[in-house]
């Protein structure tokens, strides 16, 4: 094992020659006889494990070096041990709330200086262990993160694909539904109305559970889900109970879990309400205004925007800009009048969402072409 590195600072020429033949036999020395030089040492190799620094020295004390070291993020953790003749307590407190880990008073005693060296640099060697230890800790910690979200993200597509395998709608219309809500959320975090809940946590909690909004179309037969014209109102009273089918799924995950997960509480309110209209004449509920749950507002105008630009078997897609008309006829009724304005700020970084991902169209027609 390579000997640790002792810096060994003093302005007396005896003091140093003392210190560095005693400390000679085990550890490598390193001499300087001022404050000014002990600071350029410091930052050269091999770095000090240690520093033995004299208090009373010309120029800079060893309690202006001591505070200069601990400012810099290349020395603020190597142990200091003052060497001093002053013997006031008031000096050996004031040297300790600086930052040294000792205090050695003069004439220096070699038993006393070995042993306070070998105590302080075996904890040293144990705080950078603990250290190493916490910060791969907390690598591991965040890899578990990572993978965990990984694996709920993968579980939230593949429900939200079964659902998709019944539904005229596609695999791109969860992307795109998903960064328009994402989006929207950005656009908003800043609202007096909304800052205090929608921090970056809570956005992508939101924009996380989005592609389940319509997880309960699972239920729905298929006559009526692949209709390829207009419902009957018996038919719509069926297709309308999607809403809560899927909320109750999802309530039933929640109760099987062994603890609570942060993300269904989004999705439950995604697929309940975002069919709900601001002016109460939405369903399945009739709830208004900020009754309806924020997530479900942000999804309610994400999802018809998408489903305006998008083609389906009952219809063509339409431009993007009669889109945002339609939208915007339906501030204070159907939406939200502060997610519509948010709408309208970033409408052409929804436009790049839905030509990003893009649905494949027939040649020449481009989905939500103008």
């Amino acid at each position: 094992m390579t000997p640790s590195t002792i810096l060994v600072v003093d302005d007396n020429p005896e003091n140093l020659t003392v210190l560095c033949e005693l400390l000679h036999g085990q550890y490598q020395v390193r001499a300087a006889n001022s404050g000014a030089r002990a600071l350029q040492m410091v930052l050269q190799e091999p770095r000090p494990d240690l520093v033995l620094l004299d208090v009373m020295m010309p120029g800079m004390s060893g309690h202006q070096v001591l505070e200069r070291l601990r400012e810099a993020p290349q020395s603020r953790d190597i142990p200091v041990i003052f060497t001093t003749s002053l013997s006031a307590t008031e000096d050996e407190q004031h040297g300790l709330m600086l930052g040294a880990v000792d205090y050695i008073t003069k004439p220096l005693r070699p038993a006393i200086v070995l042993a306070r060296i070998h105590t302080h640099l075996e904890l040293s060697r144990a705080r950078q262990r603990l250290r190493r230890l916490n910060s791969e800790l907390e690598d591991e910690v965040q890899s578990r993160m990572r993978e965990n979200l990984l694996i709920q993200e993968v579980s939230i597509r593949a429900l939200a694909r079964l659902a998709e395998t019944r539904d005229n709608e596609t695999g791109n219309h969860l992307l795109r539904t998903q960064a328009y809500v994402r989006k929207l959320g950005q656009q908003l975090k800043h609202h007096p109305r909304f800052s205090s809940v929608l921090d970056e946590h809570t956005i992508a909690l939101i924009a996380r559970s989005a592609p389940l909004h319509d997880i309960g179309k699972v239920g729905i037969p298929d006559q009526i889900l692949l209709k390829p014209g207009p419902l009957t109102p018996d038919e719509w009273a069926v297709m309308k109970t999607h809403a809560k089918q899927g909320a109750d799924a999802i309530e039933r995950a929640e109760s099987d879990a062994e603890q609570p997960v942060e993300f269904l509480r989004f999705a439950k309110q995604i697929a309940h309400h975002h069919h709900e209209h601001w002016n109460g004449r939405g369903y399945p509920d009739g709830l208004a205004g900020d009754d309806i749950p924020l997530a479900a507002r942000l999804m309610a105008l994400a999802d018809v925007f998408d489903a305006l630009i998008a083609r389906r078997v009952y219809k063509a897609p339409i431009g993007f800009g009669r889109a945002r008309d339609i939208i915007v006829e339906g501030r204070g009724t159907h939406f939200d009048p502060d997610i519509v304005d948010a709408f309208v700020a970033c409408y052409d970084e929804f436009c790049a969402i839905a030509r990003q991902h893009r649905d494949e169209a027939p040649p020449g027609q481009e989905p939500g072409a103008q």
